[in-house]
């Protein structure tokens, strides 16, 4: 969240300071760990499309599953986009979930010289890259702390297409995601490609 409204005084200002967000909270407490089962996946996206967002970003990946394929084309046909994170699971993971839906905008992660982050999934499904290896923003107690994984640049994707939104307000999620490609930085090998998809996404002005 704060990667994208943030604190416009602070050190993590925000790529979109006043706009609204609508949370929806997926996770559990499994042991000492915080995770997301699919009914409770679904639930939220169901939750978003039923405050029609106009954006919804999933900053986590996971397995295949038929609910959360449901979720998805429910999202679709309601003319919501998806971002969603690539995974850091490696190169040769596989795809992973949501992100390698086709509908869904799958978002892998670089650092500041363009270099895709090592852990980053791959594959045919990858859409754009973005900022994602030590990036600042608010830790979980307090202060700001350098965070790296394509959950952190997921984000960047949804701010992207937000922005684009309003300048397009009756364009289709492909036709949003068609004006992202256009204004994109080929990155890696010409064209589109397994590890940077359709190139850097460029967060337009006003942000």
């Amino acid at each position: 969240m704060a990667l994208l409204v943030g604190d416009p005084r602070g050190r993590v200002p925000g790529m979109l300071p006043g706009a609204k967000l609508r949370v929806a909270d997926p996770f559990v407490l499994a042991g000492r760990d915080e995770r997301a089962d699919a009914y409770g996946l679904y639930l939220a996206i169901a939750s978003l499309m039923a405050a029609e967002v106009e954006v919804i970003n999933l900053s986590l990946a996971g397995p295949a599953n038929l609910l959360i394929e449901r979720a998805v084309a429910d999202a679709e046909l309601a003319g919501i986009p998806i971002v969603a994170a690539v995974g850091n699971d490696g190169p040769r993971s596989g795809p992973r979930y949501p992100a390698a839906y086709a509908s869904v905008v799958a978002v892998t992660a670089v650092d500041r010289a363009s270099r895709v982050y090592r852990r980053a999934g791959q594959g045919a499904h990858v859409d754009f890259a973005a900022p994602g290896v030590g990036i600042a923003t608010a830790a979980s107690v307090r202060g700001v702390r350098a965070q790296t994984g394509t959950s952190f640049a997921a984000p960047f994707v949804t701010a992207a297409l937000a922005v684009a939104k309003r300048r397009l307000p009756d364009a289709t999620p492909a036709e949003l995601q068609a004006a992202l490609t256009g204004a994109s930085i080929d990155l890696g090998e010409p064209g589109r490609d397994p590890v940077f998809g359709d190139g850097l996404v460029q967060v337009g002005s006003p942000c």
